[in-house]
């Protein structure tokens, strides 16, 4: 029997060789991919793709493919398009880069340092600085945290003031970013409640009022932005909760969170739904199926170079390798639903983005001046979320109260004249002589005072020191960085809090439901000791999250899939640094805001 034709193997049949590249790794699949038309069609069978993205991204199998992706285009683009090559480092700051903040419309970030100063960047390749203040005129120990307004007018920052040790006084500041100018100065104490925008034109800021021993009252203050007046009569600040804190704890990391318009839709649907989720075999089964030779593209050459150079593959063999994020049936199945809504919405995006363009367009002319009068007026409810604890003072757990829609006063009441007070000075007067002297309140006993306070609407208790917070874009989830404690740990003394895990831990709450629907556990790392516990800022787009860490790496994980994809290099701590996707060149803007100036590194 004469021997088989070499040329035998380009007259396999489908099947054999679907069954033979079963057992390639996705280096030699896509090297045979390019043999011919017949190998580069099998090569791009989703179900292989499939096996080879759970395989090599640790990802669980029963999540689902992004609606409307291939595995194949969902591997390429965590091996080939996730920001993981420096494009600059950035020496403007001479101390520790505590805060980076982005602006919505992606033109602008801002960043925070122990030097004491406050910069404005322009995110535009190479970044450079618009504005630059130093706080410390302003007797400022450092700035340590910054917010862009829903406009991207004006910007928040928070610093700290100089003081003993011991000292908790911090103030926050507004900058309008037309000429950097100052518009308010507003007290923040403690200065870890950082402070927040409410609306477009108004921000929060807290006070602390000690009561008692190890009993404090938390004021938090809604403010206008610019507290210019010309009229003594028109407010600019009001006390919009008075929150009663126990055990030396306090009010901390205040941040406002749009309530969704269909929260109580999406209530009843998670409630109501008992019956199997099928989502997750419809998603991963829609693409099983083989391509056409009229869809047939050859792969270019890097990105089988950017594939064979995975940074992923060299950081998973790292023995400090972190976990992903599990994401549990709920997350799951409103993940699903929203993919269908946002493909409906591209147009709405686009026309939104323009009208940013045109709105930058008019701020660039020095001669126009920003309308910080009008205010977009809020017409949903909010919710204000805040770390606290009742069981000792470092943040264990996550408040939320809702906001229902708070129109400022224009005006205010000024009250009784100067003669007529001083007739109910004397009248006071008159009856405190005559009446016995009032007890002053057991501030001890919650149960007695509670009327003089407000009422928190719910509480996660997370069982660990909380150190971080941030938003999705949506305002739907809260993902959140924590130490935890030793389970069971019993706390006699709330001045003691228990010991902490060196191991960030991340939790992902649904802000419809106000239930945990992910968790990440031990993942990057942090050192600091229980009672000195500081921020590890973590920040969430639409794609990824980012966080810092104390081990001197910035890490980032996929929103969808949960896997870490880059563990970025330690560096200088002044220094801040930019990345792009691998080999990808030249980005655009769009991809340049949803990939690159999303990403926060914090130390």
């Amino acid at each position: 029997m004469s021997e088989p034709d070499g040329n035998f193997w380009r007259f396999l049949p489908y099947p054999a060789l679907y069954k033979i590249f079963q057992h390639l790794n996705y280096k030699d699949l896509i090297a045979a991919g390019q043999v011919c038309k017949l190998w580069y069609e099998a090569s791009l069978n989703d179900l292989l793709w499939k096996e080879l993205f759970f395989k090599n991204f640790l990802v669980d199998r029963s999540v689902p493919v992004v609606t409307g992706k291939s595995w194949y285009g969902e591997f390429k683009r965590l091996c080939y398009h996730i920001p993981v090559v420096q494009t600059e480092t950035l020496l403007e700051h001479t101390d520790q880069v505590l805060h980076v903040s982005f602006s919505h419309n992606g033109k602008y970030f801002a960043t925070c340092s122990k030097d004491g100063y406050v910069t404005l960047w322009t995110s535009k390749y190479p970044a450079k600085v618009k504005y630059s203040r130093n706080m410390k005129y302003f007797k400022w120990k450092y700035t340590q945290y910054s917010q862009f307004n829903e406009s991207d007018t004006l910007l928040l920052v928070s610093g700290v003031h100089f003081g003993t040790t011991h000292s908790t006084s911090g103030e926050i500041a507004v900058f309008n970013l037309a000429r950097f100018e100052l518009q308010c100065r507003v007290v923040n104490k403690p200065y870890d409640i950082f402070g927040t925008w409410y609306s477009d034109q108004y921000l929060l800021s807290g006070d602390l009022h000690w009561l008692a021993h190890l009993v404090s009252s938390s004021h938090l203050w809604l403010n206008k932005a610019s507290q210019e007046a010309e009229s003594e009569l028109v407010p600019i600040t009001h006390c919009l909760f008075r929150f009663y804190n126990r055990n030396a704890s306090s009010i901390r990391a205040i941040m406002i969170a749009n309530c969704l318009p269909n929260s109580e839709h999406a209530t009843s649907n998670n409630k109501s739904d008992n019956g199997n989720d099928n989502s997750h075999e419809a998603s991963s089964s829609q693409h099983g199926n083989p391509v056409s030779h009229k869809d047939i593209k050859w792969i270019p050459c890097d990105v089988k170079r950017a594939m064979s150079n995975s940074l992923f593959e060299k950081m998973r063999q790292s023995k400090d390798f972190p976990y992903p994020i599990w994401y549990n049936a709920d997350y799951r199945k409103v993940e699903s639903e929203n993919a269908a809504e946002d493909s409906n919405s591209e147009e709405e995006m686009e026309e939104e983005e323009r009208c940013h363009e045109d709105f930058e367009e008019g701020m660039s002319d020095s001669s126009v001046e920003p309308d910080i009068d009008l205010d977009r007026s809020v017409k949903t409810d909010k919710y204000l979320i805040f770390t606290t604890g009742y069981k000792t003072y470092t943040p264990h757990q996550i408040g939320f109260k809702r906001i229902q829609p708070f129109n400022f006063p224009k005006t205010m009441d000024p009250g009784p004249s100067l003669k007529e007070r001083l007739v109910l000075f004397e009248q006071r007067k008159e009856q405190m002589r005559n009446a016995p002297s009032p007890l002053d309140p057991d501030w001890l006993d919650f149960d007695r005072v509670a009327d003089k306070f407000s009422q928190v609407d719910h509480l996660i208790d997370l069982h660990g020191h909380i150190v971080g917070m941030g938003l999705s874009p949506d305002h739907r989830y809260l993902y959140v960085n924590s130490r935890s404690w030793p389970e069971n740990y019993v706390i006699s003394n709330p001045l003691d809090p228990p010991p902490i895990a060196q191991e960030i831990d991340i939790h992902v709450i649904d802000l419809v439901t106000l239930k945990q629907v992910g968790t990440m556990l031990r993942a990057h790392k942090a050192f600091t000791s229980n009672n000195e516990c500081f921020f590890i800022f973590l920040d969430v787009c639409n794609e990824y999250v980012a966080s810092g860490a104390e081990d001197k790496h910035g890490y980032l994980w996929d929103r969808h899939y949960g896997a870490c994809l880059a563990k970025y290099p330690p560096r200088g701590r002044s220094e801040f640094r930019s990345f792009q996707p691998d080999g990808s060149g030249d980005v655009g803007d769009d991809f340049r805001r949803s990939h690159h100036q999303n990403l926060e590194v914090q130390r």
